[in-house]
């Protein structure tokens, strides 16, 4: 499928990726600002993953989430190969197994509802009697309906105990068959239920660290592709922009190709096409994102590793996990 999806997809790659003699026209100062912010966008991501692991350690938390980052974007399907990479880099540190699991899983449902919410908040615009494609109109229903989702699913998760425990039985017999396992699981619903109650608890204390963290995530990622598109000398519709990146956010949570590449060049160079910014200027502007928010990351998670690699050893398959 991601051979197939990319096959499909490569004009508008190669589009792309041969605008790169264009980035040296960019205009040094809005390029530096969009470093910046996509650097802190990836502080505010770690700091979000941090609290809800309720761990101190910087290390363990930046290492496991860059360098599972990193194989999300260089594997087809990748997000649960890189959540597991994650878990496990986590668990090697000392990070109770049950508890990197949870937090992952919070963390993940936190980011997922907040790109959903993205659409929500140009819908002024949309029925202000600003001339809006048809495209970007979809795009904000299609956030708003899995807005609406993805809160009912965390309020269930949050409040009823009988779906974690069901959740918890399934996972439980599933990891039991699979070979090879020495040590088998027990009571795993149970736990995912104190572990669940403590997170809850937790974040009903520090609620406000988690809503900031997670709009400096977003938000942060945002103003990034605002600036390149500033670099470029284009004047964006902040509006328009939104919906154009929140479109492609909610692309990319489709497990096609290795961290949407392809998807996302054709998408978001696209969808500004459509929000009024010019061909040329969508095209080098996407590049520019793409190798702030994708490329230098991806690199950066194999260093990462390394680094982990040298304090803790060899990443190995945890018997007592779950």
């Amino acid at each position: 499928m991601a051979g197939l999806s990319l096959y499909v997809l490569l004009p508008a790659l190669v589009k792309v990726m041969s605008s790169w003699p264009r980035l040296f026209t960019l205009e040094p100062w809005w390029l530096l600002a969009a470093v910046l912010c996509e650097a802190a966008s990836f502080f505010c991501a770690m700091a979000l993953l941090r609290l809800v692991l309720r761990t101190k350690s910087w290390f363990a938390v930046v290492t496991a989430g860059l360098a599972g980052n990193s194989v999300t974007n260089t594997l087809p399907a990748g997000a649960p190969v890189g959540a597991s990479v994650q878990y496990r880099m986590l668990a090697g540190t000392g990070i109770d197994t049950v508890q990197a699991a949870s937090g992952l899983a919070v963390s993940s449902i936190i980011g997922v509802a907040a790109l959903f919410s993205l659409p929500i908040f140009a819908l002024p615009v949309i029925f202000g009697g600003t001339a809006v494609s048809a495209g970007l109109v979809h795009a904000g229903e299609l956030g708003g309906i899995g807005f609406v989702l993805i809160v009912v699913l965390g309020v269930v998760i949050l409040t009823t105990d009988k779906t974690l425990l069901v959740l918890g039985k399934a996972i439980q017999w599933l990891m039991n068959k699979l070979p090879p396992r020495r040590k088998q699981s027990k009571d795993l619903g149970a736990r995912l239920v104190v572990e669940r109650n403590t997170v809850r608890s937790d974040l009903g204390r520090n609620w406000w660290k988690a809503l900031l963290l997670i709009a400096g995530r977003i938000g942060l990622d945002y103003f990034s592709l605002l600036a390149v598109l500033r670099a470029t000398g284009a004047r964006p519709n902040p509006s328009l922009v939104l919906l154009a990146y929140s479109a492609t956010a909610i692309l990319t949570l489709l497990p096609i190709t290795p961290g949407g590449l392809g998807l996302v060049e054709a998408s978001l160079s696209g969808l500004l096409v459509l929000a009024n910014i010019p061909t040329g200027d969508a095209v080098v502007a996407t590049l520019a994102f793409r190798l702030g928010s994708y490329w230098l990351p991806t690199i950066a998670g194999g260093v990462c590793y390394i680094l982990y690699r040298r304090r803790y050893g060899r990443l190995r398959q945890s018997e007592d996990a779950a």
